[in-house]
C-alpha cells in the first residue's frame, strides 16, 4: 500500500512541487508549495478521520492532498487537469492500484473552483481542505505596495481555523480578518466561488458548511 510518507518521499514528487513553486513565484501567486500542500493534506484527511471513513480512504485524501497543486509545474491554467494526469502516472510507477490512483486523479482533477466540483469522499474532503488555507503565510511578496486583491486578504487573515462539529454535522471555516488591511467584503469579491464550491463539498458529506468571519456567521 503506498502512504502519503512514500509520496514525500518521492525525488520526482519533490521535484515537481518546488518547480510549482518556483513558477508561481514568478507569476506573482501566494504560495502553494510544502507549507500549503502539508495543511491540505492534513485536513483533507482530518475531515474523513472525523467523519468516520476507512482507514485506506483517509490516506487516500492525505495522498491527494499532498498532490494536488503540482500541475503549476506545468502552468497554472488547467493545473488541476495536468495536475491530476501527473499524479496518476507517477502512482502507476509507484505501483498504487488502478482503483486507489483513479480515486486521487479524480480528486485533483476536481479542487479548481473554475472547472470542478465534489464527485467522491476524498475530492469534498480535498476541496474543503484546499479552499479553507487563507491566511496571511502564503503571501509571497514582501512589498505591500505591490499587494493585489488576492495578497491583500490573505495577508489580512490573521488566523483561520477549520472546525468540523460530528454531532451537529456542521464544518465551520472561521476567519479573523484585520479590517484595516482590506475590508470583509474583498473576501468575498474574490473567494465567492470558492466558498459556494466548499458548501456543495460539505453537502457532498452530508454535512452543512457555515463561514464566520470576525465571529459573524455570514453562511
Amino acid at each position: 500500500m503506498i502512504t502519503l510518507e512514500d509520496i514525500k518521499h518521492n525525488t520526482e514528487v519533490q521535484e515537481l512541487v518546488i518547480g510549482a513553486q518556483k513558477q508561481l513565484d514568478v507569476l506573482g501567486y501566494t504560495e502553494h508549495s510544502i507549507r500549503h500542500i502539508n495543511i491540505v493534506s492534513q485536513r483533507a484527511g482530518e475531515i474523513l478521520k472525523n467523519l468516520g471513513y476507512d482507514e485506506r480512504k483517509i490516506e487516500l485524501a492525505k495522498i491527494a492532498g499532498y498532490l494536488h497543486d503540482i500541475g503549476n509545474c506545468v502552468n497554472r491554467v488547467d493545473h488541476a487537469h495536468t495536475g491530476a494526469l501527473m499524479a496518476y502516472y507517477i502512482l502507476k510507477e509507484m505501483g498504487m492500484e488502478i482503483k486507489d490512483r483513479t480515486e486521487i486523479m479524480m480528486a485533483i482533477g476536481n479542487h479548481d473552483e473554475q472547472t470542478g466540483t465534489a464527485v467522491s469522499e476524498i475530492s469534498a474532503a480535498l476541496i474543503l481542505a484546499d479552499k479553507s488555507d487563507v491566511h496571511r503565510d502564503r503571501v509571497c511578496k514582501k512589498n505591500i505596495s505591490t499587494f493585489d486583491i488576492h495578497d491583500r486578504v490573505n495577508y489580512a487573515v490573521t488566523d483561520a481555523r477549520l472546525n468540523l462539529d460530528v454531532e451537529k454535522m456542521i464544518i465551520t471555516l472561521n476567519l479573523t480578518i484585520d479590517t484595516n488591511i482590506c475590508p470583509v467584503l474583498d473576501y468575498f469579491e474574490i473567494f465567492m466561488e470558492r466558498t459556494m464550491m466548499s458548501k456543495y463539498a460539505a453537502k457532498f458529506l452530508q454535512i452543512w458548511f457555515e463561514l464566520i468571519i470576525n465571529d459573524t456567521k455570514l453562511l
